[in-house]
Order: structure tokens, then sequence, then C-alpha cells
């Protein structure tokens, strides 16, 4: 008998095996019908956002113009309304951007009325102003720049400091914001004059109307400032000796300067978008989603195949999804308080169009009990937990804690999604107290986030591919749905979280 079975339960593990080897495939999960709608709208809306007609969505073209009468069109017809509050501007708020870029770098440097000439390649001298003129001035050595002198030690003098291979530039506004004349970094780490130069003779933009000064920086190279020290018993590599010792003190070189520089300047006229979704209390303040528009047009060489950045990631995926948030909002119970919808112009230029907002809000910024941005969100499929960018920086992780467990939902844990806060939208509100984060199934992942801002990331890539993801971009439209009703409804934040 036992002989019986084995023999049995041989050939019925057999029969299983071909069975299971021609069975069809295991059915993927069923997905709704309204799951579906949704996927098919968001593709949609990324699709034509992100086409070649729109020519990347640059600020101040036809571009600008085609997307805004496209989101019109989709704001007013889910019922929407103009969230202006201005009846001279409705929909559409004006913002005026000044585009500068260097014009004219000229440094000469002196040593006790001698001329020292040195090559224009390696010194690079720049103005926030149209016009900067320095003659004459000291040359005061202050290290890294990690001390700052006196007003009384730097007033008058060109401050030079070691930049030591270290990105940003607060070290040399501190310098300057004491009290120097002008400032002067030599490029003796890892950073070269060439790159340096190339990044700083980009065109940089501000709104109109901001007072920027005549702020004098300049950039040398170590060769250069060797030239110009030679005689005086110092050189780069002594200041760097120098530097490090301990008791530091800044002291004057025997060397002068003459820095000029100018700018040359352009106008952008663009707008910001703005839709509201009337509550019954507005009384109560309001709840704020916000995506921006803009990309950067063309952006490669005119050799190139494809010469646009569409922006089909960064950010169609965002207006996508501000879209149909405020589509399923508009035709559920109507919300306690007011939502309003932004859409901002350049970002992608120093998140200018949300400082703009802030700065001219539709209503007291201190009204927002919650501010949401939304950007660059199909990258992850459907299920995943999610990233916060901005945790630990406002008022809002317990509610946006409380949504998740109403939703049945995971929010990643820790705060690595915070490199990232500065470098979108939600940081310009938050420098005006306003409650703002970003949140999304996209940014729960960063190896993936990464590997999006090594690839297709502001390149004419970022385009609508056969395989663009948009699980995890339908997963972050639901949760805002329940993020808004949360924070719009009076009896669960009866106040602004503040």
């Amino acid at each position: 008998m036992k002989r019986f079975w084995r023999t049995m339960n041989g050939a019925a593990f057999a029969l299983l095996a071909v069975a299971l080897a021609v069975a069809p495939a295991a059915a993927a999960p069923r997905v709704s019908k309204e799951r579906q709608t949704l996927l098919s709208q968001l593709r949609a809306h990324i699709t034509e956002l992100a086409s070649d007609e729109y020519q990347g969505r640059e600020p101040g073209t036809d571009g600008e113009a085609k997307t805004l009468r496209y989101l019109g069109k989709q704001w007013f017809d889910i019922g929407l309304e103009s969230g202006t509050n201005d009846p001279g501007h409705a929909w559409f708020v004006p913002v005026a951007l000044i585009g500068r870029e260097s014009a004219r770098s000229a440094a000469l440097f002196t040593r006790k009325g001698r001329r020292i000439a040195l090559p224009d390649s390696e010194v690079l001298v720049l103005t926030s102003g149209k016009r900067s003129l320095l003659e004459g001035a000291p040359v005061l050595f202050v290290g890294s720049g990690d001390a700052i002198p006196p007003r009384a030690e730097l007033a008058g003098r060109i401050a030079l400091l070691l930049d030591g291979g270290r990105e940003g530039t607060e070290r040399q506004n501190a310098i300057l914001g004491a009290g120097a004349s002008a400032v002067m970094t030599v490029l003796d780490g890892s950073r070269t004059f060439a790159a340096v130069a190339a990044q700083r003779r980009k065109q940089g933009y501000s709104i109109a109307g901001e007072e920027l000064g005549g702020d004098l920086e300049a950039f040398i190279s170590p060769a250069a400032l060797d030239k110009a020290l030679a005689g005086t018993g110092q050189s780069v590599a002594s200041l760097r000796q120098a530097a490090t010792r301990e008791g530091f003190a800044p002291f004057r070189l025997d060397l002068a300067a003459t820095f000029e520089a100018t700018t040359r300047e352009t106008r952008i006229n663009t707008h910001n978008m703005i839709g509201r979704l009337p509550g019954k209390r507005p009384d109560l303040g309001a709840v704020l989603i916000m995506a921006h528009w803009d990309h950067f047009g063309r952006c490669a060489p005119q050799a190139a195949d494809h010469q646009i950045c569409n922006g089909a990631i960064d950010n169609a995926s965002g207006l996508a999804a501000m879209t149909e948030i405020a589509r399923r909002l508009a035709r559920g119970t109507p919300l306690d308080r007011d939502v309003y919808f932004v859409a901002t112009t350049a970002e992608e230029l120093g998140l200018l169009g949300a400082l703009a907002f802030a700065e001219n809000p539709p209503l007291p910024l201190k009204q927002i009990v919650a501010a949401f941005n939304i950007d660059s969100i199909a990258l992850g499929p459907a299920g995943q937990p999610f990233g916060v960018v901005g945790a630990g920086m406002t008022p809002l992780d317990p509610q946006i804690a409380a949504v998740a467990r109403q939703q049945r939902r995971k929010i990643a844990s820790g705060n690595a999604a915070n490199m990232f806060v500065k470098r979108q939208d939600g940081w310009a509100l938050m420098q005006h107290d306003v409650a703002a984060v970003m949140v999304s199934s996209s940014w729960s992942d960063l190896e993936r986030v990464q590997r999006f801002m090594d690839g297709d990331y502001h390149r004419p890539t970022d385009r609508v591919k056969p395989d663009l993801e948009l699980g995890g971009a339908a997963d972050d439209v639901d949760f805002h749905i329940a993020l808004v009703r949360w924070f719009a409804d009076a009896r669960k934040v009866p106040s602004a979280a503040k």
C-alpha cells in the first residue's frame, strides 16, 4: 500500500506540475472603473501638456499662453471659479520677471602703483546691479570666510577667501553683508574656474522691482592669484597654511584691485493661474494645492534631434494631478473651507512664481490652513508609502499621519526627502510662514527619484513614454483628496495649523 500511494502521489505531483505549466498566468489585480478613468485622465493631461505643440512651456512664450488656455478650460469646465480675487485679472495674475546676465567683467590688479597683467580668462567679476565699479581697493585675506571680520576691517576692502571646493554663496553673502566692498574667491579646491565661470555667466532671474543692489563678486584661478602675489612673499599655498593656523586673523595683502562689472537685462511677462473651489465657510480660511506649470522651452543645441524640454514628469504630471484633484473635489460634498488651486510660473527660474504669490496673495497668508505642493510625481508604482518633503518642518505632520491611518496608507519614516525641500515651490511659502509640504508616493523612494534626476530630469528625454508609470500618481490624487477634505473640515482642523 505504501508503495502504491508513493506511486500515486508521484503521478499526482507530476500532473500538477504539468497543469501549472500550461495554466494561464494569474490575473492582474482588478482595477476599478474609477481608477481606470483616473489613469486615463492623467495620461491625457500629461500627453497634451508635454507635447511639442507646447514648446516646453517656457514663461513669456506662446507655450505659456497655450498651457494656461488649456488649464483654464479644464478648470472652468470642472466648476472652479477664479481665485485671484481681483476683477481686473480673473484667473491669471501677471508676474513680471527680470533676466540678468553678465555683460562686462574687468579686473585690474596693482602693487605699489605697478599694474599686474592677468588673463581675462582667469578672473571673473560679477555684479547684482546694472553696473558696479570699485577702484584701487586693498585686498584683505579672510581665510575660508567662516569667521566674519568686523565692519571696520572690511569697509572699503576686497575680502579674499579660499573656496575649498565648497558649493553655495552663504560665506560670500555674509561677508558682503558685513560691509566688504567686494568679495573675491580663489578657486583652490575641486571646483575649476572654467566650471564656475560657465555657471555664473548664465542668466539669472528675479521678480521685477526687487532691489538687488550692486554687490561685486569675483572669482580668480590659483595660477592667476599666484601671479598677482609674485614678489610679495605670499602665494596660494602660503595662504592655505596661514588659514589653518590656530588663532588665524585676517590680514592685508600687498595688493590692490579695481573691479568693474555690468549686466544685461531682459524683461519677461508671465502669469500665475489661480482657481478656487468655494467652501461653505470661507471665513475659516483655506487649503492650498500648488503645482508649477513652467519648464525650459528649447533646451538642447540646434543640432540635436530633439531640442525641446517637454517636462512630462517635471511637471506636467503635477498639473495633471492637481486638475484631477480639483475635478473630484468639485463633484463631491461641499467643504467647509475654500480650496485654492495655484499653477505657478518660473519655478525653474528660482521659485519666482511662488514667491510672487506669497508677496501678493489673494487672501491673507495666515488664513491658509495647509498648503500642498505637487511636483514630479509620475515616477513610482501604486501601493508605495508616501514621502513628505518638509517632514518635521511644519505643524502638519500629526494631521497628515491621521489621514494616512484613515486611508490605511503608510508614511515613510525619517526626513531624508527634506534634502529637496529648498528645490520646490513649497519652500517659497515656508519662507512666509505658510505651513507647506510636498506629499507623494514617488518621493518615498529616493533612489528612484535620484535615477530620474540623473537621467531625464531637465533634459529633452523627459517626454511621455510608453512605460510612463502612473500608478503612484493616481495614489497621490486619492491621498490629496483625503488630505484636502481633512484640512477643509472645520471639525477636524478648527483653525490654521500654525
